[in-house]
């Protein structure tokens, strides 16, 4: 894949804002003015990939949602963006009758049936209005591409597919299947936009497998369909991507479900976990904490501020990663070398006489003119600059007082510990029951993971007392009885899964943060560095990849789309590594278990690996899930 998924999505966007045809390269040309029109689906899509300035550059001067109250524009074409749903298309049918726009171009983003594509038809007809649909397009786009190397299948109506809508007890076989046919369906518009067809690996016996048989038959027959295949012909214009294909595998949440509860210690995984961060944007409470305001004054409104935070942003690219406490150093720095600057162009102003004129200031001003040119043409980037550094420091400040306030790194520290089996410093007792260290929720979801990863389950007499310590604490205990269950379950089905010996070297406290003048006050915070682990996923992956046998991955089914008839084998046709991988979670993802995969991608030279969940969950999500699935 010489282009990462994101490019892919966003080409394909841009093509069809350009009314379906390639973008001409001369952009003196101006652009056709024209409308968008998407529904909530289509706004999710494309928040990620394009800005309101790229959209307007493309010649889009508004953008609507379709359901929302809209005026005639007689004379501009509009391009819809939209999902194929009864409502929607009965909207456009609407829109037809009442004449609103001079042109349509329909889009739709996943592939639309031949019936409703009838009732438009006779809809247009009733309106007289058959010249003016001009084009109907699928789209193939049903999913959001989130990095370079991540994406999620849908945002809206993601309870329709989450874990706790697959792993409920009451689930009827034709919910089950219209739960596998969505998530196939978004996954098979990800392959037509990557154009690839891939191998398929997949467990045995679980929402995973069922999700790799429904996608092996989707490409499989539209590959046999040779004058309407997606996967031949202008899609697959050489170059593309690399000969070899890419693999697939299908991961179970249940195989892990320790990380999705785990309190994690990198800034993008943080940022989800105790932020409200979707679709790569922060929304958070400013004016919270800073100058009390006056005796008997109003108290200040609380204004929400949302972020983008992008991949324009170097800062993010480069420190997404990496562990808390360098994000907060080099936020540090960057604020430092931004202030320098910044008293330059003062320094300057004073030097050119702004203050007062004498004789000396004038004998100046040759040599200082150039200075002065380079220090204006710098101030756009020093404008976008100190926007970044007010933007990190404003999360980056944020997350440190949850950290405090919630004793994040104790708890971060101990997990990782249980996970890797080392040796325990302190009684998961004391930390429940100490009343200043995390929310109920904290606790819960240390004490899961305790239970999830602990060889032997604690005796009854011990689980009654973890029971009423978490009582006190107001831990809510409904998803302990469903990760009971689910843990009588998984030791039927398999060994649990081991999580490498991972292990945090705290590195004595913050030495350079701690100088006075720093935004952030990190007394008391441990500085942990963290040791590359593989994570369950992560290494499920490498097994596969690499071809390695394992007994964890051996029976794993092998899929090939290509292969006429479909062989019931486990046995895997090729024997070389494969350079290129998309993983994909059944059943809900999170920034941990991405963060993994990109740190093991960046050891192995030349590899390319992807992750795709059904949907993004942070710890507090995926806990509401489990105790709704603890109630029944």
């Amino acid at each position: 894949m010489a282009a990462s998924v994101r490019e892919k999505q966003t080409v394909a966007l841009k093509r069809m804002l350009n009314f379906n045809a390639p973008p001409l390269k001369n952009t003196a040309a101006e652009p056709v003015w024209k409308v968008l029109i998407y529904d909530r689906f289509g706004q999710d899509i494309i928040s990620p990939l394009l800005s309101v300035k790229e959209l307007r550059d493309m010649g889009i001067t508004l953008h609507l949602l379709l359901h929302s109250d809209r005026d005639p524009i007689p004379d501009v074409p509009a391009i819809f963006f939209v999902m194929p749903t009864e409502e929607n298309i009965d909207r456009i049918c609407q829109d037809l009758r009442n004449q609103l726009y001079e042109s349509y171009y329909m889009n739709f983003i996943s592939a639309i049936s031949r019936s409703k594509l009838e009732d438009i038809a006779s809809a247009a007809l009733a309106a007289n209005a058959v010249t003016q649909v001009t084009k109907v397009y699928d789209q193939y786009l049903n999913f959001i591409t989130l990095e370079d190397d991540m994406f999620t299948l849908c945002h809206q109506n993601k309870e329709l597919i989450s874990y706790h809508a697959i792993n409920r007890a009451d689930i009827q076989d034709t919910d089950m299947e219209a739960i596998m046919d969505t998530i196939v369906d978004s996954l098979f518009c990800f392959f037509v936009t990557l154009g690839a067809v891939p191998i398929i690996r997949c467990p045995r016996g679980n929402a995973a497998e069922m999700v790799a048989v429904k996608l092996d038959k989707k490409l499989r027959e539209n590959l046999r369909d040779a004058r309407n295949s997606l996967f031949t012909g202008d899609n697959m214009a050489a170059g593309q991507f690399s000969f070899q294909r890419p693999l697939f595998v299908l991961a179970d949440r249940n195989v892990d479900m320790a990380t999705p509860l785990h309190h994690t210690w990198t800034y993008q995984a943080l940022i989800h976990d105790v932020l409200d961060y979707q679709l790569n944007r922060v929304a958070m409470e400013e004016g919270a904490g800073s100058d009390p305001s006056p005796a008997g004054a109003r108290p200040k409104k609380k204004n929400r501020k949302t972020y983008d935070l992008t991949g324009a942003d170097k800062f993010w690219q480069k420190h997404k990663g990496s562990p808390f406490p360098e994000v907060a150093e080099s936020v540090q720095e960057e604020l430092d070398t931004y202030r320098t600057q910044e008293d330059e162009v003062k320094h300057l102003k004073s030097i050119m006489g702004l203050e007062g004129e004498d004789e000396g200031a004038i004998s100046m001003l040759s040599d200082n003119t150039a200075k002065l040119t380079s220090a204006v043409s710098s101030l756009p980037e020093l404008l976008e600059k100190k926007r970044l550094i007010d933007l990190h420091t404003n999360v980056a400040t944020a997350v440190l007082d949850h950290i405090k306030s919630r004793k994040l790194d104790v708890y971060f520290e101990y997990e990782e510990k249980l996970m890797s089996k080392a040796t325990l410093d302190k009684s998961l007792l004391d930390i429940i029951s100490d009343p200043d260290a995390g929310t109920p929720e904290d606790k819960m979801r240390l004490f899961l993971i305790y239970y999830i990863t602990a060889q032997q389950a604690p005796s009854e007499s011990d689980l009654e007392q973890y029971k009423t310590a978490l009582l006190d604490a107001g831990c809510d205990l409904s998803p302990l009885n469903y990760i009971k269950q689910w843990k009588a379950f998984a030791k039927m089905a398999a060994t649990p899964a081991n999580y490498g010996n991972s292990g945090v070297k705290p590195m004595g406290l913050f030495s350079r943060v701690m100088n006075t003048g720093s935004q952030f006050v990190m007394e008391g915070v441990k500085n942990l560095v963290l040791k590359q682990h593989n994570l369950p996923v992560t290494r499920i992956l490498d097994n596969l990849m690499e071809m390695k046998s394992n007994p964890e991955t051996d029976d794993y089914r092998y899929f090939d789309p290509k292969m006429l008839r479909g062989s019931e084998s486990s046995i895997p046709r090729n024997k070389n590594p494969f350079q290129e991988a998309i993983v994909f979670v059944v059943g809900g993802g999170n920034y941990i278990e991405y963060q993994n995969l990109v740190d093991y991608a960046k050891v192995k030279q030349g590899k390319k690996v992807v992750y795709g969940c059904s949907e993004l969950s942070n710890a507090a999500q995926f806990i509401k899930q489990l105790s709704s699935l603890g109630q029944k």
